[in-house]
């Protein structure tokens, strides 16, 4: 069971969120910018990128400087294995939808 307090929770809450995980990939190679990560990723606004920033700086998987912090790097392995699941089956989702 998935209960309010549950750590499984809080890292299905951190990667459920689009921007979280593709923000955490776009780190991946080291810090970027405001400017650079906008770029990067492309389709997010500045205030929504600024709130992830804040966000993921809160949770400590980033730091001030927009680069990945130890923790942050170990969110790489779980985002990862959702992009190589949707590569392989997001076809089969997009035909059900």
């Amino acid at each position: 069971m998935l209960l309010a307090d549950c750590p499984a929770r809080l890292a299905f809450d951190i990667v459920s969120n689009t921007w979280n995980a593709v923000v955490i990939w776009a780190l991946k190679d080291g810090p970027r910018r405001h400017t650079e990560l906008r770029e990067r990723i492309g389709g997010i606004s500045a205030k929504v990128l600024t709130e992830t920033l804040r966000r993921l700086e809160e949770y400590g998987l980033i730091t001030r400087g927009y680069e990945l912090t130890d923790l942050g790097r170990t969110m790489l392995v779980p985002i990862e294995a959702m992009g190589q699941w949707a590569y392989e089956h997001g076809e089969q989702v997009a035909v059900v939808r």
